[in-house]
């Protein structure tokens, strides 16, 4: 007897409705019993939270970059810089003498209304893509795997190369590459936009799509790996343990140190790829071959240090905030 209302209540809570009025149809959660409660979405506890992300990671994106925007235009600038007769800068510091010297401190913010104009949606791709990946990777506790880390970071990493990242950056180096001319030829963001279109077509704001993708798939997928892992370390048996914002901001910066020495070396060649000299170029794998070659492999490291620093203060400032506005909308948006 105890069997026979055993299985009554496993066929209660498992099965689909259509099973329980009679019809032979079983559900296709079987399997994966969290994910019968609405949707997907059940087995995160909260259908909106992509949503949120989305909107919580605009809004993150683009307070985010007018904060450090002047160390990703040093880093650029290093790394468009080649040895020989065209060097410029002795490194970072000189970099920012310089640009102040001929542009005013505004100088260093050249740019920054493409990345304003981009951040903002490659930030709500970003997050809105994690939040919604990671609903589907869980188990039957709302915990991922070391795997599902990985591959909810890469997921939103390669979602926002394609619809965002892409052509932001192309323009983004194209601006400050065109400042290093004696006449810069764009007068502003759109002027700037409408120039390359006009020039080279639609896919020209698309240049280095390849090593894009590389580049913010495997940067996603290390972030989000390290930051979801140190979270649950400090968190320990408590999944519902309050992480402290400056704790965030901790965890941030050491995830964003991670991706910058596992990727910069993509990040040089993608910032090749979608500079002015591009053309030069046959492809992502020849622009490597030629950096190699002709520059040596300490090449692949240019602009690692102001990097690091942007980096690091990137990803803390960005997850800090983010989560802040996470804990609002979870708070009253229900």
């Amino acid at each position: 007897m105890d069997t026979i209302k055993l299985f009554q209540c496993y066929r209660q809570q498992y099965e689909s409705p259509a099973l329980r009025t009679g019809q032979t149809t079983v559900s296709p959660f079987l399997s994966r019993p969290w994910m019968l409660n609405n949707s997907a979405a059940a087995a995160g506890g909260d259908g909106k939270k992509g949503l949120k992300g989305i909107v919580a990671g605009g809004i993150t994106g683009g307070l985010e970059i007018c904060i450090t925007f002047p160390t990703e235009y040093v880093k650029t600038q290093l790394q468009l810089d080649e040895k020989g007769a065209n060097k410029r800068y002795n490194g970072i510091w000189d970099c920012v003498r310089k640009t102040v010297h001929e542009r005013g401190v505004f100088g260093l913010y050249r740019g920054l209304s493409v990345l304003v104009y981009g951040s903002i949606p490659k930030s709500a791709v970003r997050f809105g893509g994690f939040e919604q990946i990671k609903l589907y990777l869980v188990d039957e506790k709302g915990n991922l795997s070391g795997g599902g880390k990985l591959l909810a970071g890469l997921g939103a990493g390669v979602l926002e190369a394609v619809f965002a990242v892409t052509p932001m950056e192309t323009v983004k180096v194209k601006f400050i590459n065109d400042q290093r001319s004696a006449n810069p030829k764009f007068k502003g963001f759109f002027h700037g936009v409408s120039s390359i279109v006009k020039a080279e077509g639609v896919s020209g704001v698309y240049k280095g799509v390849t090593a894009t993708i590389l580049k913010q798939g495997s940067n996603q997928a290390i972030r989000f790996y390290v930051m979801e892992s140190l979270r649950e370390l400090y968190k320990g048996n408590d999944p519902n343990k309050h992480t402290p914002k400056l704790v965030v901001g901790l965890f941030g910066a050491i995830a964003g140190a991670a991706s910058v020495f596992g990727n910069t070396p993509i990040d040089v060649v993608k910032t090749r790829m979608q500079g002015l000299e591009a053309a030069k170029y046959k492809s992502t794998v020849d622009c490597a071959v030629q950096i190699w070659k002709n520059e040596g492999p300490m090449a692949f490291y240019k602009g690692t240090v102001p990097r690091l620093s942007r980096v690091c203060l990137d990803v803390a400032i960005t997850f800090m905030i983010y989560d802040s506005f996470m804990d609002l909308f979870n708070k009253f948006w229900k």
